[in-house]
């Protein structure tokens, strides 16, 4: 990497590979996500957009079902092997759906669309989860500050790649074949999440920046992936309720999912409006989707990196609560689908440049297990949660007929608590990883002009 490129990058040399492998290995579970994402679409709209509301509420079952069997897995076997058997197992699963539409095509209508639409729901959060916990789990605080924002590009560029192939191989392969396309994206993924194993050291559990002269691996040791993490797999729900950090950042996140569904079902609506032909809604959302993502893509490679180490984490969280209300405001005094694409692309581009990375980066200071369990209940229950939540309120609200202005109403207060709670969020992250550091091993001794 050139020399200007790397500063500019805040990379230094001994992290290039394993950025590198890190964006790669998101690069991949985005394509397969954004791949498969079309099918998802146009089977769970088949029978309106009250009927997606219901799909959130079995989005969430679903979830809350598989959630104890991920949390198994946490518990009883080493790292890579759940890591990589989650994958694997979306992975079947897509081969699965593949042989079904192929073979019995008869067979797929309203039902199928929606057991797909809450399979696809479930796969598209825990393919995420389980990366992010793999990153807060190999990098420390002080990297992830500066290296999240980079790895993340990876995954926007998979998202952009994941609609191009798609489009590329729809007409000549079919709808069906677009999903073994995805399998193999998410086989791609398993490597490249054994060589970011392998290429970058487990570091500590709290922040790396240890006191001058102790060794890194001193303040609590290296974890090497032989380990199990062990416990029961309830343990996760019990962390988030017994912490009130980690409630904070339950509360974060379903503040977040809640405002992310005020939004999704606004862009039905609008969408909705245009028409019932086909073409005219897949162009709407296929235009919004491109803007979101150049959107992304441009924030990633110039901000991203450099925010969270300028402002600091705090002001970083703050941001996309900031967007929202502004947003919604917007909506209210136009009410246009220019002003929706408009929001939809800086939400969309704040959350995976800026607050997606900074979020994360909240769980570099708690204890490895809490790293997999509790974040996966947080990423997971809680954010489906969140999701069920939104859908009912925004279907009460549209009932009322007063369309956006009602929306508002609702979004904007919470918007404002959403954005209080980030800044106390990013403070208490400051907190935990000065207090780990005064309880290493080793930490000098406090002067007596300090006394």
């Amino acid at each position: 990497m050139a020399g200007p490129l790397q500063r500019f990058l805040q990379i230094r040399r001994d992290e290039v590979a394993p950025v590198v492998a890190s964006a790669l290995c998101f690069f991949c579970i985005l394509t397969a996500l954004m791949v498969v994402r079309p099918a998802r679409e146009a089977l769970g709209m088949q029978r309106g957009i009250e009927a997606v509301r219901w799909l959130f509420i079995g989005t969430a079952v679903v979830t809350l079902a598989v959630n104890p069997v991920f949390a198994l897995l946490v518990s009883r076997y080493r790292r890579q092997v759940f890591i990589t058997a989650t994958y694997l197992f979306f992975a079947g699963s897509l081969l699965i759906f593949y042989a079904l539409l192929v073979m019995a095509p008869t067979a797929i209508g309203e039902v199928s669309g929606m057991v797909f639409f809450v399979w696809f729901s479930v796969f598209n959060l825990f393919a995420t989860m389980v990366f992010w916990g793999l990153m807060v789990d190999q990098f420390a605080l002080e990297q992830s500050k500066r290296l999240f924002g980079v790895i993340a590009l990876g995954g926007t560029l998979g998202a952009i790649a994941g609609p191009w192939l798609a489009s590329r191989l729809a007409a000549p392969l079919g709808t069906a074949g677009l999903l073994p396309v995805g399998a193999a994206a998410l086989g791609l993924a398993v490597v490249a999440a054994l060589v970011v194993a392998r290429l970058q050291p487990q570091r500590p559990e709290v922040d790396s920046a240890a006191p001058r002269g102790v060794d890194e691996r001193a303040v609590i040791g290296v974890i090497d992936d032989i380990g199990v993490i062990g416990g029961s797999m309830w343990e996760g729900f019990r962390k988030v309720v017994q912490s009130r950090y980690l409630l904070g950042i339950a509360a974060y996140i379903l503040i977040f999912a809640i405002s992310a569904t005020f939004l999704y079902f606004t862009r039905l609506q609008m969408v909705a409006a245009l028409g019932d032909d086909l073409d005219t809604r897949t162009a709407a959302f296929a235009r919004i989707d491109l803007y979101t993502q150049a959107a992304t893509l441009g924030l990633q490679a110039l901000v991203a990196g450099h925010l969270m180490q300028r402002v600091g984490v705090p002001v970083t969280l703050a941001l996309l609560p900031v967007t929202v209300a502004l947003g919604f405001l917007g909506l209210a005094m136009t009410a246009s689908l220019a002003t929706l694409v408009v929001f939809q692309a800086a939400f969309r581009a704040v959350d995976r440049a800026i607050m997606r990375p900074a979020r994360e980066t909240l769980f570099t200071v708690v204890p490895r297990a809490d790293k997999y369990k509790a974040k996966a209940v947080i990423d997971t229950a809680v954010y489906r949660g969140g999701d069920v939540v939104g859908a009912q309120v925004e279907g009460v609200l549209s009932g009322l007929a007063a369309g956006v202005s009602a929306l508002v109403l609702v979004a904007v207060p919470l918007a404002v608590t959403w954005g209080a709670l980030g800044l106390w969020l990013g403070r208490a992250q400051q907190r935990e990883a000065g207090r780990h550091r005064a309880a290493a091993p080793g930490a000098a001794s406090p002067r007596a002009s300090d006394t």
